[in-house]
């Protein structure tokens, strides 16, 4: 049965490329005609964000009590990147491969997810950071529309549910888990017309939130793996800022600090409060008419986003699918050896 998963998912993900291919055509063309040294340091650059995402799973892993090597979260998280692409769920898709992989090694489920909320949540916190300054610009510019404003509001409250979900776990196994157990309920009563059975166990949110406070535990310790994962977060929002940066030199379209910071910030926004998988077609016409509001000419604001997307999202996407197939060799070859 775990074979047949693996290999629909990757049937899966070759459908959702070939359905996309005209804009893969459109962007390979699109880099093409830029200046191909940018070009060049900006796919270095998203491996090094590739890393760096990886780095962040590692320190919070290790700071949960979890101990998993280096190279092989790389190969986790790059398949969560094409799994959360080719069958989202609110980003549940991609917690399944450390689920999977936490499963395989006996590691507590509870404790990989939390570690996976505390991830997004960083990398949600490293955004913030990066959004003041690109509101600060569109005031300034006199470019703050509604949408941006919105935007912005779902992302506090997302982050602010993470927060206080956390904060309940650090402070007591008791508080989250009767949190967790009223939202099963909830969400139980909400469906039962449709499944006539219990979806979510509400005794299982105790114990979930009991190993998840444990962990939380261990991560308060040592101060250290909650402050640095948050640089880590800012640093990976650094890295594709200055993606976006080497675009525009690679097209030599002018541009200002303040362009970059406020393109950047609305591309990302919008990937975040995206209704598609990864803000497939969502993202690159935001980040379009965001850039064309800040100056650009609609057709340098098309290319820039087209290639900016081409680095960003599909490169990531390929690599993550062949990660998640060297995920499902491997374990097929494990299980072959005797002992293992």
């Amino acid at each position: 049965m775990k074979k047949l998963i693996f290999v629909l998912v990757i049937m899966i993900g070759f459908v959702f490329i070939i359905a996309n291919i005209t804009e893969v055509q459109s962007i390979a063309d699109t880099l093409r005609q830029g200046e191909m040294r940018y070009i060049f340091i900006s796919v270095v650059l998203i491996f090094v964000w590739i890393l760096n995402v990886a780095i962040t799973y590692w320190i919070v892993y290790r700071g949960v009590g979890l101990e998993e090597k280096y190279e092989r979260i790389v190969v986790l998280s790059s398949a969560s990147f094409f799994v959360n692409v080719i069958a989202p769920s609110v980003g549940v898709g991609g917690l399944a491969v450390f689920i999977a992989e936490a499963r395989r090694r006996g590691y507590s489920t509870a404790r990989v997810t939390v570690a996976s909320v505390l991830v997004v949540l960083f990398d949600y916190l490293g955004f913030l950071c990066v959004l003041a300054l690109g509101l600060v610009v569109l005031i300034r510019r006199n470019n703050l529309g509604t949408s941006e404003l919105v935007a912005s509001a779902i992302l506090l409250i997302i982050a602010f549910i993470y927060v206080t979900l956390l904060f309940l776990g650090l402070k007591s196994g008791d508080a989250l888990g009767r949190v967790l157990a009223k939202a099963a309920h909830t969400i139980n009563r909400l469906i039962w017309p449709f499944l006539h059975h219990q979806y979510l166990s509400e005794s299982r949110a105790y114990e979930f939130a009991q190993e998840a406070s444990n962990g939380l535990a261990l991560l308060r310790q040592k101060p250290i793996n909650l402050i640095l994962p948050l640089f880590l977060g800012l640093f990976s929002k650094i890295i594709l800022s200055t993606i976006l940066l080497c675009m525009f030199l690679a097209f030599n379209i002018p541009f200002s600090a303040g362009t970059i910071v406020a393109g950047f910030s609305i591309g990302y926004l919008f990937l975040i409060v995206s209704p598609t998988p990864a803000g497939i077609g969502f993202v690159e016409g935001a980040l379009t008419l965001g850039l064309s509001t800040l100056g650009l000419s609609l057709g340098a604001a098309t290319v820039l986003a087209l290639a900016y997307r081409g680095v960003t999202f599909w490169i990531p996407l390929f690599l993550g699918m062949f990660s998640f197939r060297w995920l499902s060799r491997t374990e097929k070859i494990e299980a072959e050896v005797p002992g293992s």
